[in-house]
């Protein structure tokens, strides 16, 4: 397997927290040994087919989940050559304040992590930390395939969790979130960035949204570091305005002709978030919110949360 000895003792059965052993080319549990989990590339498929959109079947197959897997390579190099209509402002300094956090040799789980996040060199980098990239998808940093609703690894495993632009991708976030809660170490470091003002994108696995005090409470069982938009109103404003021009066409032709003139008439827009990012009005209409936070054995009241208002008054 793609992952470290030490890693796979922490593995455990999604189904039935059972321990895994290795048998050929699958992982099965200690308890049952019916359930079998295939290895495929080296990469444990490790999704219950009952409890997940999800199936083991998909990954055998190599189906496209979320991501295409073979993309049309025109249309990749097409992409390079449009300006982008977001800007993350905050994720690289984020990440850069996580890796002088990090005690050397952490563990770290990047839910979502089959492709590199935006602005996460300072972590990947960093040749002491090892990285485990678990997603519903194969790509090039895959080391794991899980559903973030039963993470497959023990209590208490990982130093820190990256989720980025991922819980609007599930079903269940509070449910994501306590699962982030189980499997960090005592104090280990939750990092998120959520959006808030965004369309839908992913299509049919796009799912929530959530304010800056919503996002918060998501976090609840975690102590804040800190906690603020990342992506702004500019981004937001422009996004708006691309979904408005592609949605009156339901041809992918004029859809794709519509979203090449949207982005060159609107992506100097996100130039005034480096100006609006940190402003009152920024905490009501942000693209998109980061939260940082530890480990906490103590829960955020409701009235507490309240008073952690930043938007305008």
């Amino acid at each position: 397997m793609i992952i470290s000895k030490n890693i796979q003792q922490k593995l455990l059965c999604p189904s039935r927290k059972s321990k895994l052993k290795k048998n050929d080319k699958y992982l099965e549990s200690v308890i049952d040994s019916s359930i079998r989990y295939p290895i495929i590339d080296g990469i444990p498929i490790l999704i219950v087919n009952e409890k997940s959109i999800f199936s083991i079947e998909d990954f055998i197959n190599k189906r496209n989940t979320t991501f295409d897997l073979n993309p049309n390579t025109s249309n990749k190099f097409i992409r390079k050559l449009i300006p982008d209509i977001g800007v993350n402002i905050k994720a690289k300094e984020n990440y850069d304040k996580i890796a002088t956090m990090l005690p050397t040799n952490s563990k770290i789980l990047v839910i979502g992590g089959s492709v590199k996040g935006e602005g996460m060199d300072s972590i990947y980098n960093n040749e002491s930390f090892e990285i485990i990239g678990s997603d519903v998808s194969f790509g090039k940093y895959t080391k794991i395939i899980c559903d973030v609703h039963d993470i497959p690894f023990e209590d208490n495993t990982f130093d820190c969790v990256i989720i980025q632009a991922v819980l609007e991708h599930v079903l269940d976030p509070q449910r994501s979130v306590s699962e982030v809660h189980r499997v960090l170490k005592p104090f280990g470091i939750v990092y998120a960035e959520t959006p808030f003002m965004q369309q839908v994108h992913m299509k049919q696995h796009d799912f929530t949204r959530f304010t800056h005090l919503g996002h918060r409470w998501l976090f609840k069982n975690f102590e804040e570091i800190m906690s603020a938009p990342c992506c702004g109103p500019g981004m937001a404003m422009a996004w708006s305005y691309t979904y408005f021009l592609r949605s009156f066409t339901s041809s992918q032709a004029i859809g794709r002709l519509l979203t090449l003139f949207a982005y060159m008439t609107s992506f100097f827009f996100k130039y005034f978030d480096y100006y609006l990012i940190d402003k009152p009005g920024s905490y009501d209409a942000a693209s998109g919110y980061y939260f940082l936070g530890r480990k906490s054995e103590n829960t955020l009241l409701d009235k507490e949360l309240i008073k952690q208002f930043k938007g305008l008054k």
